[in-house]
């Protein structure tokens, strides 16, 4: 049997992703720049924005880290 990633997109994925994508942006920082200050890999930063990750907590705090933020901003409100 095969290993496979789960890859389902789901809503709270797909909102944690963007939320990501906006706060390295307003920072004005590559995938790859953000990958680099957390010590994450620049495709694991692009499939947690694209919703495709069950992220870990070390990597929710190393994000958090990287983009100057509180991990609890990371996530989105109750509406999801």
């Amino acid at each position: 049997m095969a290993f496979s990633h789960n890859r389902k997109k789901t809503p709270i994925r797909i909102a944690f992703g963007k939320i990501v994508r906006t706060r390295r942006l307003a920072k004005d920082l590559t995938q790859e720049q953000l990958a680099e200050k957390c010590d994450l890999h620049p495709t694991y930063i692009g499939s947690v924005e694209r919703g495709e990750r069950n992220i870990a907590l070390e990597n929710i705090i190393a994000l958090s880290r990287g983009l100057e933020c509180l991990p609890g901003d990371l996530f989105p409100p109750n509406k999801v």
